[in-house]
């Protein structure tokens, strides 16, 4: 079989080789991490270890990491109306969302419905802060949600200016960082953010682990009920294997991700400047604003994301959509519709999202594939005419 180029890296990365020792290395052991004997006490060394390492990565303590079965259900743990603020339970009225957020956090978490906010974002897909600043004179104790750089787009928000807005309002900030620890710098005490969201295989660890790391505010009630694990925060026995790994990768994230950050962006602007070559009629969506240093989120006339999708994986190169697939049909991205974009445009948009692995010869065969998917567009359109 000929060689593949994979280039979905924020949908999952591959597993690094250190967090695979560390799962084998946890896998070896026999004893639960809440029993007391030693080796209970062996595989409650491993998750202390791997807590430290996933603050570490972030810039928070250890002992505020609670670990969870990944970003989706750390999400749902921090929005909750009722938390905990200097020891004291406080109650949220309203949760503000942007409307570029993941369907865990769009979801609304423990609020109800009615009390769900959407923040538009403008149409290079930045949170509108004047909206924002609008939201938060409404009076009552609101609970903000706004993920530090979006999935599809890769565009940063400045949730610095963010957390001071959402703090002067007396306000409580959540941040979805699943896309950003591990890719630039994602420290929770210069984000000034009050609980962050944090996922395991999206930095090369195993897929369901992820974590909520809290910086003062907390829940004040689980969203898993049971034992007493994870300080009362989480109910359930630990996955050691798991979260071992998820340590492991933070640790080695941690330590590489500025120099892959440098070589990740020479990547991307190499594919970039040469799609745009080859394709003048391109769209990069927030090509204008800050993005992440790995993600081209992109359309062109004529180009329908499920077919351009398949193609490319005929060719040898996984990509994914904007679109969501569900039962079969096909929508148009969330976030496209929140930034206004063409929905001709929208409909067609791909996903280029590279990783600490990726080569200039994996970005080749991209771009050779590309050449074969546009030339069937030329195809269909000369046909057309």
């Amino acid at each position: 079989m000929s060689a593949r180029a994979y280039f979905d890296w924020n949908a999952t990365a591959s597993l690094r080789p250190e967090a695979r020792g560390a799962m084998l290395a946890a896998l070896d052991l026999t004893g639960a991490a809440s029993s007391v004997h030693s080796e209970g006490r062996a595989a409650r060394a491993l998750v202390e270890k791997a807590r430290a390492h996933v603050a570490a990565l972030v810039g928070g303590e250890a002992k505020s990491v609670i670990f969870t079965s990944g970003a989706t259900e750390a999400n749902m743990l921090a929005l909750t109306p009722h938390l905990v603020v200097l020891g004291k339970q406080v109650t949220c009225d309203r949760l503000i969302v942007s409307a570029i957020e993941h369907a865990s956090v769009l979801s609304g978490g423990r609020f109800p419905v009615e009390a769900v906010e959407r923040l538009p974002v403008t149409a290079e897909g930045v949170v509108d802060l004047v909206a924002l600043r609008g939201l938060l004179t409404k009076g009552g104790r609101p609970l903000v949600s706004v993920m530090h750089a979006n999935n599809e787009t890769g565009v940063i928000q400045p949730i610095a200016e963010i957390a001071a807005l959402v703090h002067e309002a007396g306000g409580i900030l959540h941040v979805d960082a699943v896309q950003t620890a591990g890719r630039i710098d994602c420290d929770i005490a210069t984000l000034g953010t009050d609980m962050l969201t944090i996922s395991s295989h999206k930095i090369g660890g195993p897929q369901g682990a992820g974590a909520l790391v809290l910086n003062g505010p907390q829940p004040a009630t689980p969203l898993i009920k049971g034992g007493g694990q994870e300080r009362g925060f989480r109910a359930g026995t630990e996955n050691v294997a798991a979260i071992a790994g998820f340590g492991a990768a933070a640790a080695a994230a941690t330590a590489g991700y500025q120099v892959d950050a440098q070589r990740m962006s020479a990547l991307r602007d190499r594919f970039e400047t040469q799609l745009t070559r080859a394709t003048p009629d391109a769209v990069v969506f927030g090509a204008e604003v800050p993005r992440l240093p790995n993600t081209t989120y992109f359309s062109a006339a004529g180009l329908k994301a499920e077919t351009a999708v398949i193609s490319f994986d005929l060719n040898g190169v996984a990509v994914s959509s904007g679109s969501a697939c569900s039962s079969g049909k096909v929508t148009q991205s969330h976030v496209l519709t929140a930034m206004a974009a063409d929905p001709a445009l929208a409909a067609g948009a791909l996903r280029v999202s590279i990783g600490w692995t990726t080569t200039e010869a994996d970005v080749e065969i991209l771009l050779n594939a590309w050449k074969k998917v546009s030339a069937s567009l030329t195809k269909r359109h000369a046909h057309a005419a």
